[in-house]
């Protein structure tokens, strides 16, 4: 792929180059501005593909967690135990890793409560 190649209604660029134009931006701006960024290019992003976001009304988040409940109630979901498990076997951790980082954690926080 070029780095960057022109199509009908847009430029597409390269990882290499969108990587480049992202460093750019972190040098350049501000937090504020990153975040305000992001927040357009996701809804420009959407608003292209022919979505439109919008917050969940408080009905919807109610019926949601009531699905959720529901779901619960039949049995229907995952443990913390099973969920680790699952995921120390697709990545190829023993438990001995998890406590591993339990410990780097631990040792963050610590360093971070000292600094404040």
């Amino acid at each position: 792929m070029p780095i960057i190649e022109q199509t009908e209604r847009s430029i597409t660029m390269s990882e290499t180059t969108l990587t480049s134009l992202l460093e750019y931006l972190y040098g350049a701006l501000t937090p504020n501005n990153q975040r305000w960024l992001a927040e357009h290019l996701i809804e420009h992003a959407y608003a292209e593909e022919g979505e439109v976001l919008k917050p969940y009304t408080v009905e919807e988040l109610l019926e949601r967690a009531e699905q959720g409940r529901k779901e619960i109630a039949r049995g229907n979901y995952v443990t913390s135990e099973d969920l680790f498990r699952d995921l120390f076997e697709e990545f190829g951790l023993a438990p001995s890793d998890m406590e591993e980082i339990d410990r780097q954690l631990e040792e963050t926080k610590s360093l971070y409560a000292e600094a404040i």
